[in-house]
């Protein structure tokens, strides 16, 4: 009897998240914010989450998920650091996700927080995770967000995400076995593992090709060591 109520809660949890994905936006939200629906201004400006990219900025974001977020600037070998926020377990029209904010700091800026940074730790990959300094915090609650990470809870089926998102313009598949479903237009890029769990990545479309450039070169690799 215990088994047939375990698999009984299961079932109509399952039947609830496949609910929410086909008959979203029911929690009462007049303007329910959804992962696919994507909008690119005649700027060429994208926006997702009432969120627009290159105009709104983190404090827009913390009034939208209602949390601080977590800020750190990065320093990655070879590269110019980058600011980024996390939001954790953020809930938007019935569907939970963490979100990575990628904030828009001129790179001299950024060099200069790192300067300031109170605390600097060592990460495996050879990147530096810097906890920046409170006054360097408040100026960039106003800098504009370059890209947005969403990392939704729930695990996707290849089929549910082209029907959601539409035809890509283009797959890629890594050595690794990560799908990418591509829109270019609308500055998207959905990534699935063999296991179904999912990062889409939004940026405006006008750099959506350095967003492409690490899977493009994987791909010329991969390609060049079969032969």
């Amino acid at each position: 009897m215990d088994r047939k109520i375990i698999l009984y809660v299961l079932a109509a949890a399952l039947l609830a998240f496949i609910a929410i994905m086909l008959f979203p936006g029911r929690e009462g939200d007049p303007r329910p914010k959804l992962p696919w629906d994507i909008a690119v201004d005649d700027q060429g400006r994208a926006s997702v989450f009432t969120l627009t990219l290159g105009e709104s900025t983190f404090a827009d974001a913390r009034r939208l998920f209602g949390e601080e977020g977590e800020i750190n600037l990065f320093a990655h070998p070879g590269r110019d650091p980058v600011v980024e926020v996390y939001f954790e377990r953020i809930y938007l029209s019935g569907l939970r996700a963490d979100f990575v904010m990628t904030l828009d700091v001129p790179a001299d800026t950024a060099e200069r927080m790192y300067e300031h940074g109170l605390r600097i730790s060592q990460l495996p990959s050879g990147s530096k995770k810097v906890k920046m300094a409170p006054e360097d915090i408040d100026v960039v609650t106003q800098v504009p967000i370059r890209s947005i990470t969403y990392l939704p809870a729930a695990r996707l089926e290849a089929a549910l995400i082209e029907s959601r998102f539409g035809e890509p313009a283009d797959k890629l598949t890594e050595e690794s076995g990560i799908g990418h479903w591509l829109y270019p237009e609308k500055g998207l890029d959905v990534g699935r593992d063999p296991d179904g769990n999912v990062v889409i990545q939004y940026v405006n479309p006008g750099v959506f090709q350095d967003l492409l450039k690490p899977l493009r070169h994987e791909q010329a690799e991969t390609q060049k060591s079969d032969r």
